[in-house]
């Protein structure tokens, strides 16, 4: 499986204008409501800066450059009408880029970018980001946490406050994990209860001929939190396990099993349909991706499909919203609380 960047990889109180720190909300976002959201691509220029997991063995594909321009016209082709760009590398460099580019497309909805959790300097960072042109399109904050050595880096006092900073800037935290660090994950989601999580490709699980059980059991334990919800991502490029591909004329029948374990776990309205553009197109084509994502929720009905392929995405990364200008500088968040539904 390919993660993708680094991997080798709703509603919140609406703080008053009156309220210290705070300015009038900005103007609303454009957004068009109709069609899908593509809640996960990725961008990357190799003459901005070097993307090391592109030279691992079996990426020698993805090592060129990759544009919103190159994504539109398979967006159009297949339906997509916004998308959420996430960050790829961990260089503070690359957020104001993003956010650029969101503000300059009319297909790019959202941008989750990156910022040193562990700093002490994080909620002036996250301020930063937000006062800068574009900073209005900032939806969240990811860090790889596939790069990182220590099993328990989530579960470190400095990320936590990190994390409570994300929650008091209005943002929400991807979570990109290997499988074995879900109890983590969980933990941390636990100890910032007014963070809303999102987790990245449904926890990196390897597709077997039946699920891992730990796995089954991590993702029922992250689900039973109120503030996660899950990307049915980056599994739906994968081929099926060579002990089933015979008889899998339908090309998903492998992925069935992981689909319904997140279905049943967390339901539609906490799920979000992403590509994972364009390292998918390591097994897939844009078109593939979109097309399995459909075939496995062909039984839900119109309202819960609108929920995967939309709802979700909007409501989570608070797409097409206005938004609140962020904290004065120098205020440090206090905690995680805060409402998330």
């Amino acid at each position: 499986m390919t993660d993708g960047p680094e991997g080798a990889q709703p509603g919140r109180e609406q703080p008053s204008a009156a309220r210290p720190g705070y300015a009038e909300p900005t103007q609303p976002r454009r957004q068009a409501e109709a069609g899908i959201v593509d809640a996960h691509q990725h961008v990357w220029d190799l003459a901005s800066r070097p993307q090391p997991w592109l030279e691992l063995p079996g990426n020698e594909p993805l090592l060129r450059n990759f544009s919103e321009s190159d994504l539109r016209p398979l967006a159009r082709v297949a339906g997509v009408s916004a998308t959420v760009v996430v960050q790829t590398v961990t260089d503070p460099a690359e957020t104001p880029e993003l956010l650029a580019l969101a503000a300059a497309s009319d297909l790019v909805a959202g941008v989750v970018g990156w910022t040193d959790l562990e700093s002490a300097g994080v909620a002036d960072a996250l301020a930063a980001l937000k006062e800068q042109p574009g900073g209005e399109w900032l939806s969240g904050i990811r860090h790889p946490v596939l790069i990182e050595e220590d099993p328990d880096w989530l579960r470190r006092p400095a990320v936590l406050a990190g994390l409570a900073a994300v929650s008091a800037a209005g943002l929400c935290y991807d979570l990109v994990v290997p499988p074995d660090i879900l109890p983590a994950a969980a933990d941390a989601a636990a100890s910032c209860p007014g963070l809303m999580f999102v987790l990245d490709h449904m926890g990196n699980p390897d597709i077997r001929a039946r699920p891992d059980e730990l796995w089954l059991t991590d993702i029922r334990r992250l689900a039973a939190l109120p503030n996660t919800v899950c990307k049915l991502s980056g599994i739906l490029g994968e081929p099926p396990p060579e002990q089933t591909r015979r008889g899998d004329a339908a090309g998903i029948a492998h992925l069935v099993p992981y689909y319904e374990t997140v279905l049943a776990a967390f339901g539609p309205d906490r799920l979000m349909f992403g590509t994972d553009w364009p390292p998918c197109t390591l097994t897939a084509s844009y078109a593939d991706v979109v097309e399995a994502a459909k075939a496995l929720t062909v039984g839900l009905s119109a309202i819960e499909q609108d929920a995967v392929f939309s709802r979700t995405a909007r409501r989570v990364y608070r797409l097409g919203e206005a938004r609140p200008a962020p904290p004065a500088r120098g205020q440090r968040a206090s905690g995680a609380g805060g409402d998330v539904r």
